[in-house]
């Protein structure tokens, strides 16, 4: 058995020179000179937006205006209004805002964006 020491180390190392070697690893060569990559992305974006507005009065306003008209120094609804020179012409404007709602705005409005984006990436070896 001693005998066969000596032959036994020396196949050892044989064998492991052979796994040595054919482990080396072999290159690897890409199969492509060029390439082109395209891509595209699109997205919606929809905004809807509805504004209510209501302004109030909570008092009164009362107002006259007028050419060739006679207004009395307290004007009221009502009260007696007279043309200064008959045949003359002449104009008047009354106008009575009682307690309430004075205005009222509404607005809806819709927004669409639709957006696209093309992308293109060329590449070589």
């Amino acid at each position: 058995m001693t005998d066969d020491l000596p032959l036994s180390i020396l196949l050892g190392a044989l064998l492991g020179v052979l796994h040595g070697a054919a482990a080396v690893a072999a290159p690897v060569v890409p199969n492509f000179t060029r390439g082109t990559i395209t891509s595209e992305t699109s997205s919606r974006t929809e905004v809807v937006e509805i504004i209510k507005q209501i302004e109030y009065t909570t008092g009164e306003s009362y107002t006259v205006t007028g050419t060739n008209i006679n207004i009395p120094a307290n004007p009221q609804p009502g009260a007696n209004y007279t043309i200064v020179d008959q045949g003359a012409p002449f104009q008047f404007s009354e106008t009575y805002l009682g307690p309430g709602i004075a205005k009222e705005t509404w607005i809806e409005r819709n927004t669409v964006t639709d957006s696209t984006t093309n992308s293109l990436s060329v590449f070589t070896q």
